[in-house]
């Protein structure tokens, strides 16, 4: 049977999403910057989570951004087959993110024109994604991006016979570039096959994944672990001023990909790394 949904529900959704994602970390990223505190053996680097951690508070208890940086606004929709919106998702799901940026007092960073750079003043549109699925419910998944570590991300395409050396050499170099001007801690999202776009879609999609997840595939989750262990091993750390605490952790997604091409895509995010998740 047909479920309708009102485009009101999913603006009044999005707009609360918005200011969620912005005001409180997901708790998956909580729990590993209280992991990486524990861990961490350089002084400095304690300093510096102690202080992300002491961030958060304030800024949960005065209900302000985590960070100056309230990002471009990332949507993943899930739309079930069997759902109606009465209007236009796109223009609902836009005016959710005009109303949470507007009415939370987020900072507007989206400019109508990449060369002629002038401002939206309501940080839309969006960069939306969608993806048509079975059932009568509409997931969204907001994940809004600051650019300090979009700038740093990579996409390379590589040759089928470099395979996981060359991929595992494309993530760290990536992370090396990166140093401090990706506010480590960082989550570094990995995708892996597909096409030049796809691959980068996976790497985008693998950092809004829990951080408690692993890849279904073990040779995935193999190389999920033994990638963030590599790059802790950098000595960059927390803030970049050195420590065994370069990332939070490492999420690999992977798509079928053609005989002759090997696209990856690193995708990193600093440690406020927003993400919230809804179903309607």
């Amino acid at each position: 049977m047909l479920r309708k949904v009102k485009a009101d529900k999913i603006i009044n959704t999005v707009k609360e999403m918005c200011i969620e994602a912005n005001l409180e970390l997901a708790p998956d990223m909580k729990k590993a910057l209280i992991s990486a505190k524990e861990n961490e053996t350089s002084e400095v680097g304690c300093k510096i989570l102690s202080d992300l951690e002491e961030n958060l508070e304030i800024a949960k208890n005065e209900s302000i951004p985590i960070c100056q940086d309230t990002g471009m606004a990332v949507v993943f929709v899930e739309v079930g087959q069997n759902v109606k919106v009465k209007g236009s998702l796109t223009e609902a799901i836009n005016e959710g993110v005009r109303q949470g940026y507007v009415e939370g007092y987020l900072r507007k960073s989206v400019v109508s024109d990449p060369l002629e750079r002038v401002n939206t003043n309501d940080n839309t549109p969006a960069i939306i994604h969608y993806d048509i699925v079975d059932g009568n419910e509409i997931k969204i998944t907001l994940a809004p991006k600051g650019f300090g570590s979009e700038n740093m991300s990579k996409i390379v395409m590589l040759k089928p016979a470099d395979g996981i050396e060359g991929v595992k050499d494309v993530v760290i170099n990536a992370v090396k570039e990166a140093g401090p001007n990706a506010c480590p801690p960082m989550v570094v999202g990995v995708g892996i096959g597909g096409t030049f776009e796809k691959c980068a879609l996976l790497a985008k999609k693998a950092l809004a994944r829990d951080l408690n997840s692993k890849n279904e595939n073990k040779l995935y989750a193999d190389l999920e672990d033994e990638l963030l262990e590599k790059i802790n091993k950098l000595g960059i750390g927390p803030g970049g001023l050195g420590g065994t605490r370069t990332a939070l952790g490492v999420n690999v997604e992977t798509y079928p990909t053609h005989i002759a091409g090997l696209p990856v895509a690193v995708n990193i995010c600093c440690h406020v790394n927003r993400h919230v998740t809804r179903t309607i």
